[in-house]
């Protein structure tokens, strides 16, 4: 089925425009949709009329849901979609809060007459119900998807399994090969993404990640830390841990400083994000940096164009990440074992 990239509210405007310039509703649609063949004078028809109708439109409003604490990660996301939506003349709606995760909003968005389009900000929700919304006909960006998005979902997110090879790349070419992984949770995208790119790098290595070297939790400090406690406490330990993101990585320094290891010396530690706490912590932290602000910008400029009548530019877009090497890493100790 052809998604309609029009929204609810706006459908009818493909008739208006039709009748307005004396085409047909094929054409206006072509036009909108950048084919190549329509007359020139005839695109240029249609888009004098279309930036008539634009200038005629009140200020169009977005829908931004984050069903999270706006923390660094999640803040700096929403302050550049909110800044980005300001330099395009659009109000932002914001929904933010943990309690969102529990809501229907996303049912109920087609039928809001004061809403325009939407950004979904890690949405908790099945693709299923993705798509429902998108066969809707309303207009919508995915950022940070936590499931694959569907193939006709427009998101946009980091590349995940890049950066965690590169930091667990780095790792082995300190000389760490009995290397402990914190991952994120088995269900969500960056986690699987990112425990991928260090199995990846670590096999390139010849070693192999064991079930005793690897734990699976919640993205916060204290899972990190209970995490980091059950590595910490095997013989023989890891000489390093790649963490999910920066916070469970300030958790597993926590732990290892109960234990009275030291960071680096003794334990190499690394995370994911390079949230503002990455620089605060002793040592500072080692991690990779994701694009959070060009992440909102580039949503943005996504639902634009389709909000223009345009197909996105590309449904599915991943950015780089960069590998920021600080003081929580460091040369293994020629007493570390040399493989898991």
């Amino acid at each position: 089925m052809e998604r309609k990239i029009e929204p609810v509210k706006q459908r009818a405007s493909l008739r208006d425009l039709a009748a307005e310039t004396g085409v047909s509703i094929a054409t206006v649609s072509r036009v909108l949709n950048d084919h190549v063949n329509v007359a020139p004078r005839t695109r240029d028809l249609v888009l004098q009329a279309v930036e008539r109708r634009r200038q005629e439109m009140p200020s169009r409003t977005v829908y931004v849901r984050c069903p999270y604490v706006l923390t660094d990660y999640f803040g700096l996301i929403v302050s550049s979609i909110a800044e980005t939506l300001k330099l395009h003349g659009l109000r932002l709606l914001l929904d933010a809060g943990e309690s969102g995760q529990q809501s229907d909003a996303l049912k109920a968005l087609p039928r809001q007459a004061d809403v325009d389009a939407a950004i979904l900000i890690l949405p908790p929700e099945e693709g299923s119900e993705l798509v429902a919304l998108s066969q809707a006909g309303f207009p919508f960006v995915v950022v940070d998807p936590r499931t694959p998005p569907p193939p006709d979902i427009a998101a946009v997110s980091a590349a995940h399994s890049s950066g965690a090879r590169a930091v667990a790349d780095h790792l082995i070419g300190l000389g760490h090969r009995d290397i402990g992984v914190i991952a994120g949770p088995e269900e969500w995208l960056a986690g699987d993404a990112r425990l991928a790119g260090h199995r990846a790098a670590l096999a390139q290595a010849g070693v192999l990640l064991t079930p005793d070297r690897l734990r699976y939790v919640e993205p916060t400090t204290a899972a990190g830390k209970r995490a980091a406690a059950e590595l910490l406490d095997l013989q023989p330990r890891p000489s390093a841990i790649v963490c999910f993101n920066d916070k469970v990585a300030v958790g597993t320094m926590q732990a290892a400083r109960e234990r009275g290891l030291r960071v680096p010396e003794d334990l190499s530690i690394a995370g994911f994000d390079d949230i503002d706490l990455a620089e605060a912590t002793d040592p500072p932290l080692t991690t990779v940096r994701q694009p959070l602000q060009e992440m909102g910008r580039i949503a943005v400029t996504q639902l634009m164009r389709v909000l223009d009548g345009h197909e996105p530019e590309a449904l599915h877009i991943e950015l780089a990440t960069t590998l920021v090497v600080r003081g929580s890493t460091a040369a293994a100790s020629p007493t570390a074992p040399s493989g898991a």
